[in-house]
C-alpha cells in the first residue's frame, strides 16, 4: 500500500501543498491549452503527484475545473476590494476595475477571458463549470451595476450590461486583434458610462 492509500480522503477544500499545485499546474495548463485540451494524468504527470493523491482532493476533472474557475474568481474579487459609497469614490473604483482589466489584456500569454473560454468548452448550462462560470459573471455584472448606481447614473441596470459587453468584448478583441485598440475602446465606454452619455 503508498502512503497516498493510507491516508484517509481529504475533506473538500481542504487546503494542502500537493492541493495547491494540482491546482496550479491545472490552472496554468487549462488556460495556455484549453479546458478539453488537458488531461487529469497530464496535470498529475506535471504537478508531480500521484492519482490518488488527485482523487483525495478532487471528485474527477470537473471539480477541477471548477475550482480553477473559483480560485480565478477569488482572486478578481479580492483585487476588486469593496465597492465604496461615495459617488466620486465608487467612479474611482470603476475606473480602477476597468484600467486593471485593460491592464490583463497586456499581461504575456494573454489568451482571452478564463470564464468566456471555458464556456465555450462546456455548453450544457446546467453544468457544474458553466454554474461557475455564471456565479462569476453575475458577481461582476452587479458589482459594476451597484457601481454605477451609487454614480447616480439614470439606468444603472442597463449601464451595468454595456458595462460587462464592454468589458468581455475588450477581452475577446485583444485576444484576436489589436490589444491597444481594444483597451482604449474599453476605457472610452466607460468614461461614456460614468459621465451618463
Amino acid at each position: 500500500m503508498t502512503a497516498d492509500a493510507a491516508r484517509p480522503p481529504a475533506r473538500p477544500g481542504t487546503r494542502s501543498a500537493a492541493r495547491e499545485r494540482l491546482l496550479g499546474t491545472a490552472s496554468a495548463l487549462f488556460y495556455a491549452e484549453g479546458v478539453r485540451a488537458v488531461g487529469v494524468d497530464r496535470v498529475v504527470t506535471e504537478a508531480a503527484v500521484t492519482r490518488a493523491t488527485f482523487y483525495r482532493h478532487f471528485t474527477g476533472k470537473e471539480a477541477l475545473v471548477v475550482a480553477y474557475l473559483d480560485a480565478v474568481d477569488a482572486g478578481v474579487r479580492e483585487r476588486a476590494g469593496e465597492l465604496p459609497d461615495a459617488p466620486d469614490d465608487v467612479a474611482a473604483w470603476l475606473r480602477r476595475l476597468t484600467a486593471e482589466i485593460g491592464d490583463e489584456l497586456c499581461r504575456p500569454g494573454f489568451r482571452g477571458c478564463a470564464f468566456i473560454n471555458a464556456a465555450a468548452e462546456y455548453p450544457d448550462a446546467a453544468s457544474p463549470v458553466r454554474v461557475a462560470v455564471r456565479r462569476h459573471r453575475e458577481w461582476l455584472q452587479d458589482a459594476a451595476t451597484r457601481a454605477l448606481a451609487r454614480t447616480g447614473h439614470p439606468d444603472p441596470r442597463a449601464a451595468g450590461s454595456r458595462w460587462m459587453a464592454l468589458r468581455d468584448g475588450a477581452m475577446v478583441g485583444a485576444y484576436l486583434g489589436d490589444v491597444d485598440d481594444a483597451r482604449a475602446a474599453l476605457r472610452a465606454g466607460v468614461d461614456d458610462l460614468l459621465t451618463g452619455r
